[in-house]
């Protein structure tokens, strides 16, 4: 769709396509309802971020949100209309963002089957350097008939519904799983749509590129640094892989979902489970990457298969194609198994 060149007449958007999945599983409709009003603040918070300069926008708050990062402005209008949007839309009964303490429990005349954990602005700290910022989001479904509590929340990545992410980069992405493989939607301003640009994305088997903050070499725990020296000193007689990290999740998971290779958050010395956390991006990222045929592990077991225990709580994270993953995890266990003969 552009203003130049055919114009398609059955173009399929990102409401046609949900539409579509959710009339072959013969669903209720409301999962469809749900995304949509996901995708109507993904829309507002991208043309917020285009304009944030202008609109000043840009800068600190003046606080920090409950995992301790500083609070940008974005940060709260994204999670204002993340909140906002699911909560008219009469589809949930328990909201989790990484900005709020508390798990938020939607009113009773508003309710509905869901849980939304999301991250409303990802990689906020690049916002006033114009790098690529995201927003993660992950769907549950309540299974129990009392009244809804943040404890609804705490279910492993196997039993999500639906889950994906908007990418606020050279253009505004969307990528979603609702269990049935990968799709990629992106922003058309002309029309105000999201257009299905890739469609059941595959990952590569193996990729070219590791990624990770090497910033933290000196706290890493052996496995990742014997695993980091394979990929850049290599001994068989292939070629060093090479090294790629924007610092933005959703910049750098979509690039190795594209591209293939490994992204690594792995625990170190100082922080054991990592930084990342397991509801709001650990879950949904490795659902994503296990639908487009990758792998999402903590370097010992599947990131999905963690059952939590808290809304905020982080886990280590690898993941990308599905043989880098296997032999960094090879080797995590390696190096596990010589601890416990210590």
């Amino acid at each position: 769709m552009s203003d130049q060149g055919a114009f398609d007449t059955n173009v399929v958007t990102m409401t046609r396509f949900v539409m579509e999945e959710g009339r072959k599983a013969k669903g209720t409709g409301e999962l469809t309802t749900l995304l949509n009003s996901l995708c109507t603040a993904v829309k507002a918070i991208s043309s917020a971020v285009r304009k944030a300069g202008i609109a000043h926008l840009y800068g600190i708050a003046g606080g920090t949100n409950v995992t301790g990062d500083q609070v940008k402005k974005l940060d709260i209008l994204s999670n204002d209309l993340i909140i906002n949007m699911i909560k008219s839309s009469f589809t949930s009964c328990v909201l989790v963002s990484e900005e709020n303490e508390k798990a938020i429990i939607i009113e009773p005349e508003t309710r509905g089957k869901y849980i939304v954990c999301f991250d409303p602005l990802d990689g906020s700290s690049n916002i006033d350097c114009l790098v690529s910022i995201g927003t993660i989001f992950a769907i549950y479904k309540k299974y129990t008939d009392d009244e809804p509590c943040e404890k609804d929340a705490l279910q492993p990545g196997r039993t999500l519904v639906a889950a994906g992410y908007a990418l606020y980069g050279s253009a505004t992405m969307m990528v979603i799983s609702t269990g049935r493989g990968v799709n990629g939607f992106m922003l058309d301003p002309a029309i105000g749509e999201f257009i299905l640009v890739d469609r059941d994305v595959k990952m590569k088997p193996r990729g070219k590129i590791y990624s990770l903050n090497e910033g933290y070499a000196m706290h890493f725990d052996p496995a990742v640094t014997e695993y980091l020296q394979k990929k850049k000193f290599p001994q068989d007689g292939t070629e060093p892989y090479g090294a790629r990290y924007i610092g933005s999740m959703v910049a750098d998971v979509h690039r190795t979902l594209m591209y293939g290779g490994i992204f690594l958050y792995p625990g170190n010395v100082k922080s054991p489970q990592g930084k990342l956390r397991l509801l709001y991006e650990g879950n949904p990222m490795a659902f994503i990457m296990e639908q487009a045929g990758g792998l999402a592990s903590t370097g010992l077991e599947p990131i999905l298969d963690i059952q939590p225990d808290g809304i905020h709580q982080r886990a280590p994270v690898a993941m990308g194609s599905r043989d880098d993953v296997l032999e960094y995890v090879a080797i995590c266990r390696k190096h596990a198994a010589m601890k416990k003969k210590k």
